[in-house]
């Protein structure tokens, strides 16, 4: 039977009629030929025992073989393939760009200064679409929407530690708390990505951005208060936030290691740092309502 894709109908491919790439078919040797007297057939190479050393170049030593035996082979370093160090490394430029960025907004801007604050998370949201979006990574790209959010997050983090002194740092351990768990339940065994997993996750996350995309409309545009960011119900939506941001750890952790598996080029590393700072920004606002909800008026 012959394929219906055009690179194995091919004549000479995988078909039947010509057997595997063309070496299965049977060819009956003409009597008193030369098939009949040469037990190695239509090789010209067969009675040579040297058939593969050029000539003129002298035959490897017994110490020459064992010593290319022996040498290291070439690692992911050397094929330009992703390493988790190379993920390490572009994550911590990344996150370093960030609070760089963040420690500039906090100490140059005047306090309850929102509008640049807004200005520049509205532009970091449109780099990263881009970056999303663009088949190619780019290194550039990436840095600048960490400078860009780190900015936003610094004023938006100013206003909110004036208002509850020392929420930043409380803010900053709670989510680096949960990546620490995320990550050893990732490493154990404790947490599986699996299609089913990934799909749930996605409808949820879906669901509460929606949700919180409305509750912003109300707010804006009609001065409702759906009560979705005070009192318990806010409590409820912030945990859940926090969960969210947890669950696109988990994905980030298994699409790096897939990553690293299938010997993703090591450029690719960066994408991997885009993916942990966007789940790690979310984490942290998340964090940072949180636990003003909690404190409260104090």
């Amino acid at each position: 039977m012959r394929s219906s894709n055009p690179v194995f109908s091919r004549e000479g491919s995988f078909t039947r009629e010509s057997g595997y790439a063309g070496f299965g078919t049977t060819q009956t040797p003409p009597a008193g030929g030369q098939y009949a007297t040469n037990p190695y057939g239509n090789n010209p190479y067969a009675n040579s025992p040297y058939a593969q050393q050029p000539q003129g170049q002298q035959p490897l030593t017994d110490e020459q073989l064992v010593e290319m035996y022996n040498a290291p082979s070439a690692g992911p370093m050397a094929t330009g393939r992703m390493t988790l160090d190379d993920v390490v490394a572009r994550t911590a430029m990344t996150l370093l760009t960030l609070v760089a960025a963040g420690g500039l907004a906090w100490f140059a801007l005047p306090d309850r200064n929102f509008g640049l604050a807004i200005g520049a998370s509205l532009v970091a949201f449109v780099v990263g679409l881009v970056i999303s979006f663009k088949r190619s990574v780019s290194p550039p790209l990436i840095l600048l929407y960490a400078g860009l959010e780190g900015f936003a997050l610094g004023a938006i983090t100013k206003v909110f530690n004036t208002i509850w002194p020392g929420i930043a740092i409380q803010a900053v351990l709670g989510t680096a708390a949960v990546f620490a768990a995320m990550l050893i339940a990732y490493k154990t065994g404790r947490i599986r990505v699996t299609p089913r997993y990934t799909r749930i996750g996605i409808a949820i996350a879906m669901g509460f951005v929606l949700l919180m995309l409305v509750n912003m409309v109300a707010s804006m545009v009609f001065g409702a208060d759906m009560g979705l960011r005070s009192g318990p119900l806010g409590i409820v939506v912030g945990l859940v936030g926090i969960g969210l941001g947890a669950f696109f750890l988990s994905l980030d952790f298994a699409a790096i290691e897939e990553a690293i598996a299938h010997g993703a080029p090591q450029k690719e590393s960066w994408r991997a740092a885009f993916g942990l700072t966007l789940s790690l920004v979310w984490i942290y606002v998340e964090m940072l309502r949180l636990i003003a909800i909690l404190r409260g008026d104090d």
